[in-house]
Order: structure tokens, then sequence, then C-alpha cells
């Protein structure tokens, strides 16, 4: 592949010889006769390196490397100069220079140092395109899951992050509304500043309106000290809004001034207090039902909801089940110091055949019994609640009482293969991290169990 270069030289001879010279080596060469023309051509194309005479009519070549340090520093500059003094050779590196060639030009030697020019180059972008890859895949790890549901919610979050609106959170009660605004937050401009969290449903009218605006000393009976509300201590960060549907009616009015406003007054203050926070709210109602029944008013509904973000029930991820539940046993076993590696595959069949009505959290708190209850080095059936062992599955299940129905280890272990191939969708390599497997060892197990 060409490897592009830019030549620029005041001397339209020296540019057709190195353009010559240079092509013969594999470098594709353009050619400019001025500064001027070189920033511009700089600027418009893509080349892999420019090479520059120091000594320019008008703007010289020291400019010249500054420029383009400073617009395009990922483009190495070359300096050609018949005057190989030490000093010209730091004025054009501390200009931005990549390397520094004497004229008369040997051109073996310059093509040596483009080569070497243009590898650093690819190295530098290759490392930053591994750096943005590996921002991508740390990010939002705590949005476990590989199904296209939670993949399609990672990809909303990632796009409405660095975004300062309102967010509404939606969806089941235990499917992780907490997580996804701990995320927008963690990964979003505000997240050096606060983030304070409040459930709406968990205290009455009176307390929950000093706890979201303050009060000032002596507003009402034992308020002995003024006290500062949430929305100022969220200073430059992000106030969470739980269970928002339960607000009482007598507040709404004056969350919707603090989301028009930007301003809160503390109770029994005699003037308002400018606030900088983005409010993420959250709730499992149907708000739009409580708005007809006039229990939320519509127009701090709509403020709230200028970003709506539904996250789905577990059931309708039926293939992240095994990804979460190994991670919440990496998780617990690490804080217990317990020596649990992994589920049986008829624990496995359980988890992945319940439905789940508590969602993320029924999960993860089934998971911490069936841990506390191990009694060797995998979470065994015996160890799940009674619910979900006998919960009616719809899929092949994997023990019997009927002696009939037992069958061989090797069988079961086909059928527990395949069922988590089906849970993911195919995914191998999900369904390899799944099993404990190297996506190496899954491969040889398909072909010796006669998997396509």
């Amino acid at each position: 592949m060409s490897k592009s270069v830019l030549v620029v030289d005041d001397d339209r001879a020296m540019c057709e010889t190195l353009a010559a010279g240079l092509s013969k080596r594999g470098f594709a060469i353009e050619w400019r006769t001025s500064a001027e023309e070189g920033l511009e051509a700089v600027l418009a194309s893509d080349f892999d390196a420019v090479v520059t005479d120091l000594n320019l009519r008008g703007t010289g070549g020291i400019e010249l490397c500054e420029r383009i340090a400073r617009d395009r520093r990922d483009v190495p500059v070359l300096v050609l100069t018949a005057f190989g003094s030490l000093e010209t050779a730091v004025a054009a590196i501390r200009a931005g220079a990549y390397d520094f060639i004497s004229k008369p030009v040997q051109l073996d030697v310059l093509g040596i140092a483009l080569d070497r020019a243009v590898t650093h180059r690819k190295l530098r972008e290759e490392v930053k395109r591994l750096r943005r890859e590996a921002k991508t895949l740390r990010r939002f790890d705590e949005l476990v899951g590989d199904s296209p549901a939670m993949q399609k919610l990672r990809e909303l979050v990632g796009r409405v992050a660095d975004a300062d609106a309102s967010v509404l959170v939606t969806g089941e009660s235990g499917t992780g509304k907490e997580v996804v605004a701990r995320a927008l937050h963690r990964h979003g401009p505000r997240s050096e500043s606060p983030f304070v969290a409040l459930n709406c449903a968990a205290m009455p009218e009176s307390l929950l309106e000093s706890e979201l605006f303050g009060h000032a000393r002596g507003a009402f009976t034992d308020a002995r000290e003024a006290r500062t509300g949430l929305f100022v201590q969220a200073k430059g960060g992000t106030v969470f809004l739980d269970e928002i549907g339960d607000m009482p009616v007598g507040l709404q009015p004056k969350l919707l001034r603090v989301l028009q406003e930007r301003v809160v007054r503390p109770l029994g203050a005699p003037s308002e207090v400018p606030i900088d926070v983005r409010i993420i709210a959250a709730t499992n109602r149907d708000l739009e039902t409580a708005i007809e029944e006039k229990r939320f008013r519509e127009d701090l509904y709509f403020r709230l909801n200028v970003i709506h973000i539904a996250i789905p029930p577990l059931r309708a991820r039926a293939g992240d089940v095994l990804l979460l539940a190994q991670h919440f046993l990496a998780r617990r076993a690490e804080h217990s110091k317990r020596p649990v590696l992994g589920i049986s595959p008829a624990a496995a069949e359980k988890l992945l055949a319940y439905s789940w009505p508590g969602n993320v959290r029924e999960l993860e708190n089934c998971v911490e019994r069936a841990l506390a209850l191990a009694r060797v080095d995998e979470i065994a059936e015996t160890d799940l609640p009674d619910k979900v062992r006998a919960y009616t599955s719809r899929h092949v299940v994997l023990a019997a009482d009927d002696p009939s129905e037992l069958v061989p280890m090797e069988e079961v272990e086909r059928r527990y293969i395949l069922r988590v191939l089906e849970a993911v969708a195919g995914n191998k390599t999900a369904a390899a991290r799944i099993l404990g497997f190297e996506r190496k060892t899954l491969y040889r197990k398909l072909e010796r169990l006669g998997i396509a």
C-alpha cells in the first residue's frame, strides 16, 4: 500500500527530484512550492508524512512545522536544510518536527527516515484505536448482559450520558433503574461531582420537601438549624429521584419550578438559591395513567421525560440470566471468601426456566442464598429457593424422578451446552464464558458431542 507524502519546497526542481526518487521507493508524492499551499494541502488531505525545506520564501519551514503540530499533530514532519547546525536542528524539533535531515539529501536516507515516520504514525494511530476500544469495553461494565435488549440499552445510555437533559428511567421493580442512573452519572461530564439519590416513596410529604429543598433555621418546629437540600448538596452533579410516581401531588408544582427555573427556595428562607444539577427520575408506575387519574402533573411529566430509557424485564433477556448469576456469584464469593466456582447444569436449567418476577434483584438474592447454602464448589439445584426449583419449565430438564428418564452424564453435558447456546442466541464467546471454558475448549466439545 502506497505511503502518501507531501513535499514542500520553493525550488520546483527539488520537488520534482524528490518526487521522482521517492516514488521509486513506494511513496505516493504530492508537492507544493510554499508553506501556505502546503498547510492548505495538509488540512485538506490525509498525508502519512510531510517533508519540508527549512528555508522557504515567505512563511518558513519552522512556522509550517508549528502550524502542522498545532492543527494536524498526527502527521509527522521531516525538515530538510543545507544548514545542518545543532541550533537549527533543535529549533525544528521544538517546532514539532519528527526528524531533521541535512542537504544535500541522500534519497536512501530520506526514504528510511520516511518509512520510520510513517510506521511511527501508524503505530500511534493503532494505540489510539486500542485505547478507544478498551475504553468502550470498560464502559458500562455495570450493565451486565449480552442480550439484544441489553446491547440496545447500553447503546442508548452511551448516546445520552454526555447530554445534560433530564432523563426518565422506567421499568419493573428490580430491573436496575438506579444502576442505569449511576451509569449515566459515572460516564457523563458530571462524574466528578456528587450523585445524590432519594426515594420519593420513603418519607412523608413534609420531610420530603425539606430533604429536597432544605430549610432555614426556625422554619418549623424542631428546625433548630438550617439544612441544605439535596439539590444544593449535589452541586454540579446528579440528583436521582427514585419512585417519582409516588411523589405527593402537593410537591409536584415545586419540583416543576426547580426544573424550569433552576432555583430552589428552602423552607422559611427569604431568597432563592440557584442550582446546577442533572435530574434523573425513575418509576415502575405508568405515569400516563397517573396523569389521567390526576395523580401526576402532565407538565412535570414532560419536563422529566426529555429522554426516556425503558429497562427490559429479566424475562425479556433470558440470555443474560446465567451471565448475571455468574457475575453475582463471583462478586459474592469474593466478598465472603467462599470457594464456589460455578453453577451446576441442573441449577442453571432451573435458573433459565424461572420467570423472575422480581427481575435482577430477585436473581441476586437467589444467588446470595444459594452461595450461603452451597456445600461444594458449585451451586447445586438443591441450593436454590423452593419456588425456583418448583417452577414448571417449558424447556427440557436435565434431571427427573423417573429412573427411565435418567441419561448418561455426556448427554447431560450435551443438553446443557445446547441450552446455554440457545439462551445466548448461538454466541459461542458468551456461551464459553458462561460454561467456564476457553473458546477452543468449547469448539472441541461441540465437535466431540456432534453439535453443529
